[in-house]
């Protein structure tokens, strides 16, 4: 019998990567709907993730957080679905995704914040400046169709999300590089079926 595989998250959350993830691989799962501050603090789920964050995914007795993580983890269990990297994509498959986890995440929530790292001081950010971060990304998603080359992996859905979600609230500038890496990505049906779901979510959990 497969393992059973169990979703937390909200929908108005960074799950909704997973939730394309998911989407991606096409396996069975149970999704559990978290509310900010409440279940998700609560000692049961923080048995799960001492965090007390969304997303997290059980896998049988296996417990992973972090988006990115868990766009590996899925990709990488199971192979069948072809998301993971050929040993050739290695190298720009786990850069961009850890580009994306580390400097990108950093540079636009300061940015969110209002926080503007002095000039004198950039050396001592990851990160580095907001307008690095968007050029070093420009280039990426301008070399190829994907970010790996010509073939759609996970970290696809991982830095295709931070593009999609910073363009859609302001994070992220709308230079035409990411309108069309976006466009690219999100014409795929898992994204479609991920984002009904996700909506339905919502009206669920503001119904209730």
């Amino acid at each position: 019998m497969a393992e059973e595989l169990v979703f937390y998250t909200n929908p108005m959350s960074r799950g909704r990567i997973a939730r394309w993830m998911l989407e991606e691989i096409g396996q069975p799962y149970r999704t559990e709907l978290l509310t900010f501050g409440e279940t998700m603090k609560a000692p049961e789920y923080l048995a799960v993730n001492p965090m007390g964050k969304v997303p997290t995914i059980r896998h049988g007795d296996t417990i992973v957080t972090e988006c990115a993580a868990i766009c590996a983890y899925l990709a990488e269990t199971f192979p069948e679905k072809a998301l993971a990297p050929r040993p050739e994509e290695c190298a720009r498959y786990y850069r961009w995704m850890f580009f994306a986890a580390g400097p990108l995440e950093s540079a636009v929530t300061m940015k969110a914040l209002g926080f503007e790292i002095p000039k004198e001081r950039l050396r001592m950010a990851g990160c580095g400046g907001f307008g690095d971060v968007m050029d070093t990304l420009e280039k990426a998603v301008s070399a190829s169709t994907y970010i790996t080359g010509e073939r759609f992996t996970a970290a696809d859905v991982y830095v295709g999300s931070h593009i999609g979600w910073g363009i859609g609230f302001g994070g992220i500038e709308r230079r035409q590089a990411f309108l069309d890496y976006v466009g690219r990505i999100s014409q795929r049906e898992a994204y479609k079926r991920a984002n009904a779901l996700d909506d339905e979510a919502i009206k669920t959990m503001q119904a209730a």
